[in-house]
Order: structure tokens, then C-alpha cells, then sequence
């Protein structure tokens, strides 16, 4: 299932997306996950923008885990706060250097992460979304806990949407582009650390929730962009849209 959050004449409304690209209104998609069940339809075809396709309360980024980094993986955080949607207009910042755009996988968490080890990881995972995890890494030799660096307004594009029939053990086609041309392209199998592994590392430090986000990391699936540039990320199937100023 295809599962969006679309802001429109009703006001902001949970939908699956259907194969001819309707947004289905549909039941709560983290208590069905919690009871073991598929969300339900709850409405006729609606409207609406394309919003981040969750609202997570937590946004936690792995560090460490790109082909040529140290082990072992460590972990981040970057504020909720600089999560927006796909198609969504981003200022970069002229304050901070270079702009790096990171293809990421994202692994959306679908119920409390107590008990989550690596082997069940996946009981705990709700889909899978892309993630641009924009950069401005020139501050990172001042700020090396990545504050700065991570915290631009609109920082954290998510989307376009959850697919909950995607697996985070699959080894998923990754690309960067911007303005329709290639910068990166590589693949989710390149990650050293597994998102099985990383998410028992975080889960193991900090309790997640229903609608909490981890990126995965980029292996090799970054490159400097520039202002005026629409950048687009994709992992699998899934086609996040960023165009900037």
C-alpha cells in the first residue's frame, strides 16, 4: 500500500494512493499496523496537495554508514521541524557553504520500538519513503554534531509517499538528479551498516514511535547542488521532487 497525507478541502487527510493515482481516504495506518491489519477505506476519492507523508516526532540520521566510513555506526538527530513534502520549494542557504542533496532510504517505524532487535526489526517497521537529507557540510568544521549542517528551513524533503510493500532488506536502486540529470547512482545493498542493524543501534539508545523517521545513510548517493536546481531523489520506485532557490 501506498500510504500519503494530502492537504485539501477537508483539511489534512490520511489516503492510500491507487494505481490510477487517486488518493483514497483510509483508517488510522498505525493503529491497523499495531492491531496486524490493513488499513481500511474510509471515504470516497479526494482531492489534495501531497504533504511528508508522516509527522514523526523523531528524525533520527545514521552516520558512519557510506562505503569508506568507519565502523561503528553512530547516530544523529535533526529537528522534525525542517521536514516538508515532495514538490516543495526549498531556499538554500547562502550562509553556510556548499549545499550537498543525500539520497537516502527512510524507514518509517509503525508501533513502539520496545523488544526491537535486528532480527525483528521488521515487526516494527511500518514502509519505506525517500528521504533528501540536505546539507551544508562546510559547517561541519565547526559544528561537528551536525547542527548547523542539518537544520535549514525545509531541510528534510520525505516522500512522496510510505510503501509498506517495500523491504527495508531489499537492495533498492538509489539516484540523485538534478534537473533531470544523473549526480549519484548506487544502491541500498552499498550501505555497510543493515537497516536491520541500525535500527537495533538506535532503538538500543532511544525509544521510537508510530510515525518516527531513520535515514539510513548515503552510499554514495550525494553530490553539491545549486541554487535554482530541482533536485530529485529515488529509491525503489518512489520519486521525491525538491526544486530550490
Amino acid at each position: 500500500m501506498r500510504i500519503a497525507r494530502v492537504s485539501g478541502p477537508r483539511g489534512v487527510t490520511t489516503v492510500r494512493v491507487d494505481d490510477d493515482g487517486r488518493f483514497i481516504p483510509i483508517s488510522d495506518p498505525y493503529a491497523a499496523f499495531a492491531a496486524g491489519e490493513e488499513p481500511q477505506d474510509a471515504a470516497e476519492p479526494v482531492d489534495g496537495e501531497l504533504l511528508a507523508p508522516c509527522t514523526p516526532t523523531v528524525v533520527v540520521g545514521i552516520a558512519q554508514n557510506g562505503p569508506g566510513h568507519a565502523s561503528p555506526v553512530q547516530a544523529w538527530l535533526k529537528s522534525p521541524r525542517t521536514v516538508t513534502g515532495s514538490g516543495v520549494r526549498v531556499r538554500l542557504r547562502r550562509d553556510a557553504g556548499q549545499t550537498v542533496a543525500e539520497a537516502e532510504v527512510a524507514v518509517v517505524i509503525g508501533r513502539g520500538t520496545a523488544g526491537l532487535t535486528a532480527e525483528n526489526a521488521h515487526e516494527y517497521v511500518l514502509g519505506i519513503t525517500a528521504v533528501n537529507d540536505l546539507s551544508s557540510p562546510d559547517r561541519a568544521q565547526v559544528d561537528p554534531r551536525n547542527f548547523e549542517s542539518k537544520s535549514g528551513e525545509g531541510y528534510t524533503p520525505l516522500g512522496p509517499w510510505i510503501d509498506t510493500a517495500l523491504s527495508m532488506d531489499a537492495d533498492l536502486p538509489m539516484a540523485l538528479l538534478a534537473d533531470g540529470v544523473a549526480r549519484a547512482e548506487t544502491s541500498a545493498g552499498r550501505l555497510p551498516m543493515t537497516p536491520r542493524e541500525c535500527l537495533a543501534y538506535v532503538a538500543g539508545w532511544t525509544a521510537l514511535g508510530p510515525g518516527d523517521v531513520v535515514m539510513m545513510g548515503a552510499p554514495h548517493s550525494q553530490a553539491p547542488i545549486g541554487a535554482g536546481e530541482t533536485v530529485e531523489v529515488v529509491i525503489g520506485g518512489l520519486r521525491l521532487t525538491t526544486p530550490t532557490s
